[in-house]
């Protein structure tokens, strides 16, 4: 009895991972993955240099708050400050791409909805639509 389980339960597991809604899931993790690394240098490497050039040469990165030695710790515990800047910034960003980026496919996918052309009518209705059409024919040769 546990053996069917077992098969059926892979056998749904294997229906679940092999849909395409889970690899595209997938692929898309992949790709922001590689897309925030690519964000987190732009903010590195680029914006935080040229902010730190108006505001007197000044690394975010170095910003740094010591906190006391409240338990006679041997390393004294610092908080990032500037490295938290840097990943609100690259958030940011990031989430302004994001809209940027969906706000432009629907407005892509509503153009291509109104330029379509409206469904054939299926078979169903072009019977129905004789049939209406017959009717109406007798209908007004008893008149």
């Amino acid at each position: 009895m546990g053996g069917k389980r077992m098969k059926k339960l892979i056998s749904e597991f294997k229906t679940f991972a092999l849909k395409g809604n889970v690899m595209d899931l997938a692929v898309g993790v992949i790709i922001g993955a590689a897309f925030s690394k690519i964000v987190s240098s732009l903010v590195n490497d680029i914006f935080m240099p040229f902010a730190g050039m108006f505001i007197g040469g000044i690394s975010f990165e170095n910003w740094v708050i010591t906190l006391p030695q409240l338990f006679k710790q041997g390393e004294p515990v610092k908080m990032n400050i500037g490295l938290f800047i840097n990943t609100v910034i690259e958030f940011l960003i990031l989430a302004v791409i994001v809209f940027t980026f969906v706000k432009l496919m629907n407005k892509l996918l509503k153009k291509k909805e109104e330029t379509a052309p409206p469904p054939a009518p299926s078979n169903e209705e072009v019977l129905l639509a004789e049939i209406r059409d017959l009717l109406k024919e007798a209908k007004e040769k008893q008149q």
